[in-house]
């Protein structure tokens, strides 16, 4: 093999296919039955195809990976969740929900019957300021973590007040955005939360952007893979072999040896590897404690670990089959079920979670997402039944008592389905079976250290070019000369988004051109 991928998530997937179409000899080594991590789909309840990890897509469909790849060639179809958001209304109120239609004016209309006409107005003058932001923001994101490259991203842009006016717009807080347009509480809370799926809590600096991504919605909504977040796995997985790519399921990788001119890769089983180049799409802790294990300089790989910060962890997961769909006051399944149910009307809610959090305790009341996309896509459950998905932030992995999990889990549970309940009366009634993920489970299952989806935090501190650290930033290892990160420890961090493993392949494609010259020049 002339490239070693260590992982099968998105990102290590795509950098395989890219490399793989480029015509290098590519093989995938994965330590798990199932391939894709956090973006595959398992048979959990009887009939019903169920997500591990992600479930809606947003950021791969403002790549143009999926177009260059020609992933619907192999059997990748999306699903526009229109409306992409809903906001139900507040328990035992007279107020009606907040819908947010791709249509700009039919998401103005709800928003004014919701919150008032200055607040629909603000919102459709937000829509016009944030969607040119958010689309330099996807275009930073698409490729690699360089100041330079940063700049020409935002080029360009209003910037009238002057740039230090605009840089101080994309630096403050979410939560200050959003004082800035909006008076109405429940839509600035129901903005908050959608912003908050990157990860960190909208009161920390640089999270604007994170809510601005909510204009980008109104040209591309999330979309829904059919069949599940893994279909975008299956897809890459067969464009890769179709182009002669090798992959290898339930094999762990333990070491990645530096020797002579290449790598030598060990797995599990015993199997030996060599390879000029390896990409490792495993968390950064992982491809480090792998380094480790190849004899590469502990003192080095101290420090980095010390100064990456994972953070406390960042939620947790209830699947669930149900006899029927949410029943919110006020209503329809075609206004709620297609999208992501924001289930939070005051930012007072995500502060305390959290503190919570940080403070290594359970939230005072879960914050929940919920999604129910057999309403979209049928073919995940069966005839007569739903699923959903309840995403609830932020659950600390290690708990301040010391107690684990195990200890929690179904009462949490409990609480989660309770939040939908209040808001939906009777669905706790219409689940049938339930399948709890708690931050324990993610890292066990899927690899998420710390049970973070997002692999680190995705605090301003570590993103861009200081994503995991400054010195790992460029996608390369010092002192590890053919060896390539990808995945969410890189830039641009967690979510779907596979511009990772699109820039790590150009990396080694690039490299790999310039040995070949070099070798040419030399005989």
């Amino acid at each position: 093999m002339t490239v070693l991928v260590v992982g099968s998530g998105h990102n290590a997937l795509v950098a395989a296919c890219y490399l793989a179409r480029a015509g290098e000899r590519v093989e995938v080594l994965e330590r798990d039955e199932v391939l894709g991590g956090a973006v595959s789909t398992v048979a959990r309840f009887p009939g019903h195809l169920v997500d591990r990890g992600s479930s809606a897509h947003i950021m791969i469909r403002h790549t143009g990976i999926v177009e260059e790849l020609e992933l619907d060639r192999f059997g990748l179809r999306y699903l526009d969740c229109d409306p992409w958001a809903f906001a139900p209304a507040p328990a035992n109120s007279d107020a009606v929900p907040i819908v947010f239609h791709r249509d700009l004016d039919r998401t103005c209309a709800s928003i004014a019957a919701a919150c008032g006409h200055r607040d629909a107005d603000a919102y459709r003058r937000f829509v016009a300021v944030w969607e040119p932001r958010a689309r330099r923001v996807m275009r930073a994101f698409a490729g690699p973590a360089r100041p330079d490259r940063l700049v020409r991203s935002f080029w360009g842009l209003d910037a009238r007040a002057g740039g230090s006016a605009l840089s101080r717009e994309f630096l403050q807080t979410g939560d200050a955005l959003l004082d800035s347009w909006f008076d109405d509480e429940r839509l600035k809370a129901a903005l908050a939360w959608f912003g908050a799926q990157s990860g960190p809590p909208m009161s920390e600096p640089g999270t604007a952007p994170m809510v601005g991504f909510a204009a980008l919605m109104h040209t591309l909504p999330p979309g829904r893979a059919v069949g599940g977040s893994g279909a975008l796995t299956a897809a890459l997985v067969a464009r890769l072999r179709a182009d002669g790519g090798e992959v290898s399921a339930g094999d762990a990788v333990t070491e990645l040896r530096r020797a002579g001119g290449g790598w030598r890769v060990r797995t599990a089983s015993g199997r030996e590897l060599a390879a000029p180049t390896v990409i490792a799409g495993t968390h950064i802790l992982t491809t480090l404690e792998l380094l480790r294990r190849g004899g590469f300089d502990a003192g080095v790989l101290d420090d980095w670990a010390r100064r990456i910060r994972v953070g406390p962890g960042i939620g947790m997961v209830v699947r669930a089959a149900t006899s029927a769909l949410p029943e919110y006051p006020g209503a329809t399944a075609a206004e709620s079920a297609r999208g992501l149910q924001l289930l939070v009307s005051d930012r007072r809610r995500l502060w305390a979670a959290h503190g919570a959090a940080l403070a290594g305790e359970l939230p005072p009341r879960p914050v929940v997402l919920a999604m129910s996309f057999s309403a979209l896509d049928p073919s995940i459950a069966p005839a007569g039944e739903h699923q959903l998905s309840l995403w609830a932030q932020w659950h600390p992995r290690r708990l301040a008592d010391g107690s684990g999990w195990d200890a929690h889990a179904e009462r949490e549970g409990d609480r989660i389905v309770g939040e939908l309940d209040s808001l939906a009366p009777g669905f706790a009634d219409s689940v049938r079976r339930r399948f709890v993920q708690t931050p324990a489970d993610l890292e066990r299952e899927l690899g998420l250290l710390g049970g973070n989806v997002m692999h680190v935090e995705m605090s301003l501190d570590q993103m861009f070019f200081w994503r995991p650290l400054p010195e790992l930033s460029g996608q390369r290892v010092p002192g590890a000369p053919g060896l390539f990160l990808t995945g969410a420890s890189t830039h641009p961090g967690g979510g779907v988004s596979g511009a990772s493993g699109r820039t790590a392949a150009r990396l080694a494609l690039r490299d790999r051109r310039r040995a070949r010259w070099s070798s040419i020049g030399r005989r």
